[in-house]
């Protein structure tokens, strides 16, 4: 399994000493344990350019599911560190995410996909034990119906999960992002129908659907 990699939110990993002397420790710490996590195989990971205005301090990644050269899932995680406290966050730390997948028609066609998607993020964080609080999001499903010359290619539907959560400090003020990071991963896989591993097998209320049957093709 590969090592997750990023970058800090000025662009670049190797920062001058003055640059780097302003970003708080425990922001540091938090971007290494994101550095470290190791993510199960078939997971591509890449730097991303965070956004400038959430927080003082956003260190993004993106990531992806794929089988050969077809991407299953996609998605986007960003690290928000606000050194004085956040009072929607109720803390100092906050993980944002969009994770985003093709369904097959009759996984769409399941009344309880919203609800399914949402455990398979909670339901990761609680089997690694990782404390968390301030949990909101959206499930949000879109089809598309082809005419004329794409009449040919089925109807398809598209899943899209945005969430943010704050994860709990630990010592020195600083979360577990290496789990956490592997809980995303692991949503991640979920939505892409691949079946869970690892903590989550331990069973916390998480319900699988039907694995995924393989890429989409028009």
């Amino acid at each position: 399994m590969a090592a997750a990699q990023g970058r800090f939110s000025d662009g670049a990993d190797g920062m001058d000493s003055a640059k780097e002397s302003s970003v708080p420790l425990p922001f540091r710490r938090a971007v290494d344990g994101l550095k470290k996590a190791r993510l199960r195989p078939g997971i591509e990971i890449d730097p991303a350019r965070p956004p400038q205005r959430l927080a003082p301090h956003a260190y993004a990644l993106e990531a992806a599911v794929v089988d050969g050269e077809d991407d299953l899932a996609d998605g986007r995680l960003i690290l928000l560190h606000d050194p004085s406290g956040h009072e929607a966050w109720h803390g100092t730390f906050r993980l944002v995410t969009l994770v985003r997948a093709e369904l097959e028609p009759e996984m769409a066609a399941d009344p309880l996909l919203p609800e399914v998607c949402w455990s398979w993020l909670t339901g990761a964080l609680e089997a690694r034990g990782l404390a968390y609080g301030e949990a909101s999001g959206t499930v949000t499903m879109a089809s598309s119906h082809y005419f004329g010359g794409l009449s040919e290619r089925r109807p398809a539907t598209q899943i899209e999960i945005r969430a943010s959560w704050t994860p709990r400090e630990g010592v020195g003020g600083v979360p577990d992002t290496s789990a956490h990071l592997s809980a995303w991963c692991e949503l991640l896989c979920q939505i892409a129908g691949l079946p869970p591993v690892g903590p989550t097998d331990s069973g916390t209320g998480v319900v699988s659907l039907p694995q995924r049957r393989g890429p989409h093709h028009p």
